[in-house]
């Protein structure tokens, strides 16, 4: 049998342990292969020492916040994805295929779910609220008006309970940022795969947002990613796989994990013209600071 490292499309070999351990600051480990405590244990072996299980929907949501019941080293965070409010309003039991189309009850679906996303915000160890936000990629301008309320929903959320707010932003830059001051921003905001450039960095740091750098920061066509790692304040930069997706180079394409991890943070540490070490030191302070831990 093929070894991981020669297997295309298994999963990646362990890296070199980082020295300074450090968290991954967004993952889905109920979409990876094996189980949580083979995950977590492979994470652990190369210095990546906590997680951030995020939910996506209701049920997801649940998951994480049980599974960081159940693990120290894991946090939850529990929302429903900005995909997921316009399925809900729309009533499409098949996913993310079919946006915008209102049916009656929609709005009264979307409250229910919201409400239990705040219930589970209530727990102690779920330290943020998100996934939330605005995708414009996968979402037609009819879906808009249910991303947004329930975007709105989500800040009053993460604001009431004192828990991070984690913000997923795919081609909505503007309209985040906007939203973000017309309701005011909670106290710790994050946004995860950080998508913007630099400008859009300097906006961020002015506003004391966090800033959340994954696999895709070492694609070749990641120069504007880059270039925002570049300018983004050490004291406000995160590290995170968005595992499984966004396997860092050269594995591109194969499962992520957290455990790949320390490749990102020396790519990341390397833009940045700075040691392993003293990158990996400010991102697990940053993390701990940005979820309250």
């Amino acid at each position: 049998m093929p070894s991981q490292a020669s297997d295309k499309n298994g999963p990646p070999p362990l890296p070199e342990p980082l020295r300074v351990p450090v968290a991954d600051s967004h993952t889905h480990l109920d979409m990876q292969s094996g189980t949580v405590e083979e995950g977590l244990a492979r994470a652990a072996a190369v210095g990546v020492t906590t997680v951030v299980q995020v939910g996506c929907d209701v049920k997801g949501s649940r998951w994480a916040a049980e599974t960081a019941a159940a693990h120290a080293s894991v946090h939850a965070a529990v929302a429903l994805h900005p995909n997921e409010a316009p399925r809900i309003v729309g009533g499409d039991p098949d996913g993310w295929s079919r946006q915008g189309a209102r049916e009656p009850g929609g709005d009264a679906a979307l409250d229910e779910a919201l409400a239990e996303i705040d219930a589970l915000a209530a727990l102690a160890h779920v330290k943020g609220v998100g996934e939330t936000g605005l995708d414009y990629f996968r979402t037609g301008p009819e879906g808009r008006i249910a991303q947004e309320r329930s975007f709105r929903a989500h800040i009053e959320i993460a604001k009431r309970h004192g828990k991070a707010l984690v913000i997923h932003d795919r081609d909505a830059h503007a309209d985040v940022l906007r939203i973000l001051q017309e309701e005011g921003a909670p106290e710790r905001t994050v946004f995860h795969c950080y998508s913007g450039d630099a400008a859009m960095a300097e906006t961020c740091a002015r506003a004391g947002y966090f800033m959340s750098f994954a696999g895709n920061m070492t694609f070749k066509n990641a120069q504007p990613l880059r270039e925002a790692l570049a300018v983004a304040p050490l004291g406000l930069v995160l590290v995170e796989t968005d595992a499984p997706f966004l396997t860092p180079a050269p594995y591109r394409g194969r499962p992520n994990a957290p455990y790949l991890v320390p490749i990102t943070v020396r790519a990341m540490a390397a833009v940045k013209g700075l040691e392993e070490d003293v990158l990996a030191e400010a991102i697990a302070r940053n993390t701990a600071r940005a979820f309250d831990y």
